[in-house]
C-alpha cells in the first residue's frame, strides 16, 4: 500500500485509486469487503477526514464519512457498493483482480459495476476536502457492502438500523447513469432517475401423476412446457410511465426522419410492440422500460426417474415498473397464463412512485453539457434494481450519476458482470470532474 503522502493526493489520480480498489477481491458471496473498506478509511484519514464503520457482520462492513458545508442546502449523499459478482468460469485477458492499465483501459471485476463509480465519488469527495471547496451543504460519502445480493449487510441494514444518519437528505448520487450512448449521429447521457422494482414470482402447475412407463398426455410436464412457451412468445401489456416517456421524447426529437418519428411511435401503446420488433437490437434497450417483465430462472419438478410428477414449479424474476405493484404484475400474468397456473408473489420490493423527484436533474444535465457540448442529457429508468430502492424508503431521490464519455463502439452494458470488464482511463477522470462540479452546485435553484 502506498504511503500517507501519496494517499493524500490520490484524488488527483482517480484511475490509480480505481486500480487499488480493484485489487481487493470482494466477490459476493462471500463479499469480504473489510480490507477494501479499511483502504478507503486510510485514504480518507490521509486527507483529514474522519469516518465511521458500521456493520451487521464484521466481515461485511460499511463506511460513512461527512464533510461539512455552508448549510445553504440539504445534505447530499454519495454512495456506492464495493462487492462484485463472480468471475468463475470466465476467461480474462488481464487478471480480474489485478487492476492493470492496458490499451487505455483499467481492467478488472468491478471496473464498471461499480468500483469505477466509487473511485469517481471518492476522488471528488477527497478533492472537496483537500481543496477546501465551498459546499452548499454537507456531503456524505458512503461505501456499501452487499448490493450484488440483497443489501442485507449494506444499504438495507443502514436504512433500517441507522436511518438517523440520513436525516435531511433529499438527493443522492449513485450508480449506473451519465454514461454516453450513441443514437445515429447524436451522443446522449442518460441520467438514471428511476428503477424498476424486483418481484420474485412462483408459478405452480399440477396434473395427474403416474408411472413413468405409461404414456401421459397433457400432464404436469406438458402444462409446464406450455407455461414456458407462453412466457417466451409473449410480452406483458404496454405501460407508458413518465421517465421512459420523457427519455423517448427527448431522443426522438433529435433524430432525423425516419428514425425520430419511428422511435416516437413507441409511445403509441397500440404500436409499441411492433416498433420494438422493428428496432431489433436497439429495441432491447426500450423493451423492459415499457412493460412489467418476468423471466423464468428456476424450474423444479419430479424427484424420481420412473415417476411422473404431479406438481412442478417455476421461479420467475419479475421486474415491476414504477407506479405499479406486485398485485398488478400477478393480474397480468394470470391473464396471459390462464387459470391452470397458480401464481404467488414470494418476495417483492416496496412499490416505487410513478414519477421521480427531478429537482437536481437540470443541475446535473448542465454539468454534462459543459463537459461535452455535443452531449444531450436525458432521464433514464434502469430495468434492474440498485441500493437506491432502500434509500427511496427514506424519501431520498437517487440520481445515477457516475458519468463516462465512452468510445462509440464501447459495449458498456455487455461488459457489466462479464469477462474483460474494463473502463477507459479518460472516462474515470471525466466522471470524477463531473461529480466534483455536482458537489459545488447541488444547492442551485
Amino acid at each position: 500500500m502506498h504511503g500517507t503522502e501519496d494517499a493524500a493526493t490520490i484524488y488527483q489520480r482517480p484511475a490509480e485509486l480505481l486500480q487499488w480498489l480493484l485489487r481487493f477481491n470482494t466477490t459476493n458471496p462471500p463479499g469480504a469487503e473489510g480490507p477494501c473498506v479499511e483502504y478507503i478509511r486510510f485514504v480518507l484519514a490521509a486527507a483529514g477526514i474522519e469516518s465511521t464503520i458500521l456493520a451487521r457482520d464484521p466481515e461485511r462492513p460499511n463506511l460513512i464519512a461527512r464533510i461539512r458545508g455552508a448549510g445553504q442546502a440539504p445534505p447530499l449523499l454519495l454512495y456506492g457498493h464495493l462487492d462484485v459478482v463472480t468471475t468463475e468460469e470466465q476467461v480474462w485477458t488481464h487478471p480480474p483482480f489485478g487492476g492493470e492499465i492496458a490499451d487505455g483501459f483499467v481492467w478488472g471485476r468491478g471496473a464498471l459495476d461499480m468500483k469505477g463509480g466509487v473511485a469517481m465519488l471518492l476522488a471528488a469527495f477527497l478533492r472537496a476536502k483537500v481543496e477546501e471547496a465551498r459546499l452548499p451543504g454537507d456531503v456524505i460519502f458512503l461505501a456499501l457492502s452487499d448490493e450484488e445480493d440483497s443489501g442485507t449487510y449494506g444499504a438495507r441494514f443502514l436504512t433500517e438500523e441507522h436511518r438517523d444518519l440520513f436525516d435531511g437528505v433529499r438527493y443522492a448520487l449513485g450508480e449506473l447513469g451519465g454514461f454516453s450512448l450513441v443514437f445515429g449521429s447524436h451522443r446522449f447521457y442518460p441520467i438514471m432517475v428511476a428503477e424498476k422494482q424486483g418481484c420474485h414470482v412462483r408459478a405452480t402447475v399440477r396434473g395427474p401423476g403416474g408411472h413413468g412407463s405409461l404414456p401421459m398426455r397433457g400432464g404436469t410436464m406438458a402444462r409446464l412446457a406450455r407455461l414456458l412457451q407462453t412466457l417466451d412468445r409473449n410480452r406483458l401489456p404496454v405501460h407508458i410511465t413518465p421517465v421512459p416517456r420523457d427519455m423517448i421524447t427527448a431522443v426522438a426529437k433529435t433524430l432525423p426522419t425516419p428514425n425520430g418519428p419511428l422511435l416516437r411511435q413507441l409511445l403509441n401503446e397500440r404500436l409499441t410492440d411492433r416498433i420494438l420488433d422493428a428496432l431489433g437490437e436497439r429495441g432491447k434497450l426500450f423493451d423492459p422500460l415499457l412493460h412489467n417483465t418476468v423471466n423464468a430462472t428456476i424450474v423444479r419438478g419430479g424427484e424420481k426417474g420412473n415417476v411422473i410428477p404431479s406438481t412442478a414449479t417455476v421461479d420467475m424474476d419479475g421486474r415491476i415498473l414504477p407506479g405499479y405493484t406486485q398485485d398488478e404484475l400477478l393480474r397480468e400474468l394470470r391473464e396471459l397464463l390462464g387459470t391452470e397456473v397458480e401464481l404467488e408473489a414470494v418476495e417483492y420490493d416496496i412499490a416505487a412512485p410513478a414519477a421521480p423527484e427531478m429537482g437536481l436533474f437540470e443541475t446535473l444535465g448542465g454539468i454534462l453539457r459543459e463537459a461535452d457540448p455535443e452531449g444531450i442529457p436525458i432521464p433514464y429508468m434502469l430495468a434492474g434494481v440498485t441500493d437506491g430502492r432502500f434509500f427511496a424508503r427514506l424519501g431520498i431521490q437517487t440520481y445515477g450519476f457516475t458519468p463516462m464519455r465512452l468510445p462509440p463502439d464501447f459495449t458498456f452494458t455487455s461488459l457489466i458482470h462479464a469477462a474483460d470488464e474494463r473502463i477507459p482511463v479518460e472516462a474515470v477522470s471525466f466522471g470524477t470532474d463531473a461529480v466534483y462540479q455536482a458537489l459545488l452546485r447541488f444547492g442551485a435553484k
